[in-house]
């Protein structure tokens, strides 16, 4: 059976990449049982982060790589809070910490509360791979005005998908994964890794 690394200590990420992946005869590790250690974020975008993430992992198990870099951006804040997504409200921020911080930047704005999830996408060969596969997608949507919904994670009960008056925290499981940015840029990577002959 195949093997990759995932460059992610998440146990929801390490769930969806393994029940994708096992339908292909790979099986999918969490990086933690190589005890790799998280490495610094040091890009400017999603996509230098991802490949940060995936080479370290790769450089340190000797293994092909995944790694993914997401986060939300409002148009209003020119895009923020981008790569800082997880870390908005501060280092050790929780969830609601930052939606909360959102809620409170987009107070006065009761129109033009437009957003996005981005999800990037990288597999790396090796560490050395000079032409990893990049896949990118977004999920296009609106900051609502409350927190509703508790079928979620990070900024979901406060985001509200283009296609539904709902919010993401609102939506199932199954729902949210065939609409969400992450699902569809896994999509992606299934494809071109297909087409690479990567998966078979």
């Amino acid at each position: 059976m195949d093997k990759f690394v995932l460059a992610s200590g998440n146990k929801g990420k390490l769930k969806e990449f393994s029940e994708i992946f096992s339908q292909y005869g790979v099986e999918v590790l969490p990086q933690s049982q190589f005890n790799v250690e998280e490495v610094p974020e040091t890009g400017t975008t999603f996509v230098e982060n991802a490949i940060i993430k995936a080479r370290h992992a790769a450089e340190v198990t000797g293994l092909a790589a995944i790694a993914d870099d997401s986060g939300l951006e409002v148009d209003l804040l020119d895009g923020q809070p981008g790569i800082y997504s997880a870390r908005y409200a501060g280092e050790d921020a929780s969830s609601v910490d930052n939606y909360e911080k959102l809620l409170q930047a987009l107070k006065e704005n009761k129109k033009g509360r437009t957003a996005r999830f981005q999800c990037i996408l990288v597999y790396m060969r090796h560490a050395k791979d000079p032409t990893p596969i990049i896949c990118q997608a977004s999920w296009e949507g609106q900051i609502g005005f409350e927190v509703k919904g508790d079928n979620g994670h990070g900024y979901d009960p406060i985001f509200i998908p283009a296609e539904h008056q709902c919010t993401a925290a609102e939506l199932s499981s199954e729902e949210k994964n065939r609409l969400s940015h992450r699902g569809k840029a896994m999509s992606l990577l299934i494809d071109a890794m297909q087409k690479q002959g990567i998966l078979i």
